[in-house]
């Protein structure tokens, strides 16, 4: 899949599902109940022990398009691209991470809650970033405010997304997809609850597809 495929896909889907998985065993049937229920996407974050081994397991299946979300370092960024991740994401900017997925040819979606922050992040050509955490800076309003200097960037919504407003995320202009986490709860991915998390999943497409 090309750099410009993951994009297409990503904004086709319009949510990016952030797992954070403790048990690296049910990442195969998490990657499954994704397929199944129609998002084939999940951003593996880097969050847990188990986080590394479960991004491997989900990569093996060539349906599911995996990233790797919390990074922190470039070389946590090599080490999970060399285990199948297809794009990449940060809590906030990081320029050497910038820098090491540009080598890759990865989409990088860095976290950004400033201006200033945007600013450095398109000197590195960056066009779509994370707003971050979304609700707890303010919500539609901030991003509003935020990203209308900037009409040629799209955003991507993450933290505090969930049922009741992502709706809401998506009618604006200035974003590409939102990033959430309330479709695929830790508990549930841990204890195998696939079926609780499918049904999580339809009620997303069925919001999307509106």
């Amino acid at each position: 899949m090309t750099f410009e495929e993951i994009l297409s896909t990503i904004q086709n889907y319009k949510v990016v599902p952030v797992v954070s998985i403790g048990k690296s065993q049910q990442a195969e049937g998490l990657a499954a109940a994704l397929i199944e229920n129609g998002l084939p996407i999940a951003e593996i974050t880097l969050r847990t022990s188990e986080s590394f081994a479960a991004l491997e397991i989900a990569a093996q299946n060539q349906e599911l398009l995996v990233g790797v979300g919390s990074l922190q370092t470039p070389d946590q960024l090599t080490r999970a691209a060399d285990l199948g991740a297809r794009f990449a994401v940060s809590a906030g900017f990081v320029p050497e991470i910038a820098e090491k997925a540009e080598v890759l040819h990865i989409p990088y979606f860095p976290g950004i809650a400033t201006p200033t922050e945007i600013l450095h992040a398109m000197k590195y050509k960056i066009e779509i970033m994370k707003f971050f955490p979304a609700e707890s800076l303010g919500g539609i309003a901030m991003l509003k405010a935020m990203s209308a200097p900037f009409p040629q960037l799209k955003f991507m919504p993450t933290g505090g997304i969930s049922v009741d407003n992502v709706r809401d995320y998506l009618s604006q202009e200035s974003v590409f997809a939102v990033g959430g986490s309330w479709m695929v709860p830790q508990k549930s991915i841990d204890a195998g609850e696939f079926e609780l998390i499918g049904k999580l999943i339809r009620e997303v497409r069925e919001i999307c597809a509106q």
